[in-house]
């Protein structure tokens, strides 16, 4: 009688770790995921700032600005995908 309670108590201490570690790795993931969008939110505001300097500068033709804004997003994207993954 005393075996099975200590079973059964040891069985349920078992579950209750194995659901607090997922809670932890879900937790995380979501950190990840919320770091990616900020960096993405951040590169879209620096990608505009970028071609609207391009544009009053006169550096570069419209599209010319245009592939920088391009390529700077890009650049956002990887970095977000690393913090994600």
């Amino acid at each position: 009688m005393a075996s099975s309670r200590l079973l059964c108590l040891i069985s349920v201490m078992l579950l209750c770790i194995s659901a607090l570690q997922a809670s932890a790795a879900v937790t995380e993931r979501a950190e990840r995921r919320q770091a990616a969008r900020e960096v993405r939110q951040e590169t879209r505001q620096d990608a505009r700032q970028i071609k609207q300097d391009c544009r009053h500068a006169d550096m570069q033709s419209n599209a010319g600005c245009r592939q920088d804004k391009r390529h700077t997003k890009q650049q956002g994207r990887e970095r977000a995908r690393d913090l994600k993954y």
